[in-house]
């Protein structure tokens, strides 16, 4: 016997509702390692501090091994440039431009000069690549830059000047990039990320109250 269907009184079929879907839950960000990259990276933060210098960092197991430079890299092997030490730097610090507040280790305008990678040149006296740790921990270093300001050659030999191992000199090497004519501090003033000079980052900056550079 066939089953009969009610009907509503309007005639109309009523459709069953449907059960509310469940939402997925939401899926935990999946963590992802840092980019490899074929090379180590550099950078040359121009920094108003105090004085005006030029931070020279180079990547070194895991972190950015920094020289203060006060006037700045040279192309002319001529030039021997004064660059003291400094305390090592976070990696992510490679990428800062802004202004350090006032009472912040460093206080003031930074901008990315120019930025790139490089290659360690040294071996050891069997011929095999040294490490640049163990090149810097001999007091002698030298690199090859990929930069956009500054590229080739360059020598960081421990000078002590002064008495004290934190100074070092840092000398353009004679090569195809080597150019006495060429004075990229005085004539390529601008951020290699954004195009800005430090006077622009320093107003900026102080507009909204100076930046955590983390």
């Amino acid at each position: 016997m066939a089953r009969k269907v009610r009907r509503p009184v309007d005639g109309k079929r009523r459709r069953k509702p449907k059960a509310p879907q469940r939402r997925a839950a939401p899926r935990a960000p999946r963590k992802t390692r840092a980019p490899q990259r074929e090379r180590p990276l550099f950078v040359i933060q121009k920094h108003q501090a105090s004085r005006l210098h030029y931070d020279f960092r180079l990547e070194v197991d895991g972190v950015l091994r920094s020289w203060a430079v006060p006037k700045g890299p040279s192309v002319d092997p001529k030039d021997k440039r004064l660059a003291v030490e400094v305390e090592d730097h976070r990696l992510d610090y490679a990428g800062f431009e802004g202004v350090i507040a006032d009472g912040e280790y460093g206080a003031g305008a930074v901008i990315v000069w120019d930025a790139g990678t490089y290659r360690q040149l040294v071996s050891d006296d069997e011929g095999a690549p040294q490490s640049m740790a163990e090149a810097l921990e001999g007091g002698f270093a030298e690199v090859w830059l990929r930069g956009q300001k500054v590229r080739g050659g360059y020598k960081l030999v421990r000078a002590r000047l002064g008495g004290s191992d934190r100074n070092w000199l840092l000398i353009k090497k004679h090569d195809a990039e080597a150019d006495a004519r060429r004075n990229p501090v005085a004539t390529e003033p601008r951020s290699v990320l954004t195009g800005r000079t430090i006077g622009e980052v320093a107003a900026a900056g102080n507009a909204r109250g100076g930046e955590d550079p983390g």
